[in-house]
């Protein structure tokens, strides 16, 4: 499974979130409320702005899921979900590791979890992306390649019927990314700047 992410984990419950959400953290309140819905897994959803792109949550089939925008068939449906995946899960170990098939002594068996893995992967879709490279080398000259990206995003697993997902909506704050130099200043004027300070201890 691929996640540009970290994880803050806990004995049984786990926080995977990407890098650039900046004021995901270990809300008690949160985890508590993940806790308390005793699923799988739990999903942090912020409500949709302009300038947030790619997936979010959507009814498929008569399943509510993360669906991600690189599967919709027009880029314009990403603006009817209402709300948009910020990509931070609370995990329960154990009631994911059964979904694999495995439990945590397993995961001192390499081969079972590696076939364990590959058989997931396997019922879930590949991305692939073209992105341009820049080589630079000599005096100030560059080259620019097309690379081929190949990738499964961890979103796609709540379409997994045996997995059981709840949902949360979260203040903007905590769950928007920083992707782009240019959105600094916004990030400065609607005070996430503050807000990032605020649970942050700066050395």
């Amino acid at each position: 499974m691929h996640s540009s992410g970290r994880t803050l984990v806990r004995e049984a419950e786990p926080l995977l979130h990407n890098i650039d959400t900046l004021g995901a953290n270990a809300d008690p309140a949160v985890l508590g409320y993940h806790i308390q819905q005793q699923k799988a897994m739990t999903v942090e959803l912020i409500t949709r702005k302009l300038d947030d792109r790619g997936g979010g949550l959507a009814k498929i089939n008569g399943q509510i899921r993360l669906v991600e925008g690189l599967a919709l068939p027009d880029e314009k449906i990403e603006f009817n979900l209402s709300y948009y995946n910020s990509n931070t899960f609370w995990i329960d170990i154990d009631k994911l590791l059964a979904v694999f098939g495995l439990n945590r002594n397993d995961l001192f068996d390499i081969e079972k979890v590696k076939v364990a893995v590959y058989k997931m992967a396997s019922r879930m879709p590949t991305y692939v992306t073209i992105k341009e490279v820049k080589k630079r080398w000599g005096k100030g000259q560059e080259d620019i390649y097309p690379v081929t990206q190949f990738e499964k995003l961890w979103g796609d697993m709540t379409s997994l019927p045996e997995l059981s997902c709840s949902y949360i909506n979260v203040p903007r704050m905590r769950g928007q990314q920083l992707k782009d130099v240019s959105q600094l200043d916004g990030w400065l004027r609607d005070g996430s700047k503050d807000y990032i300070d605020s649970i942050c201890r700066w050395d």
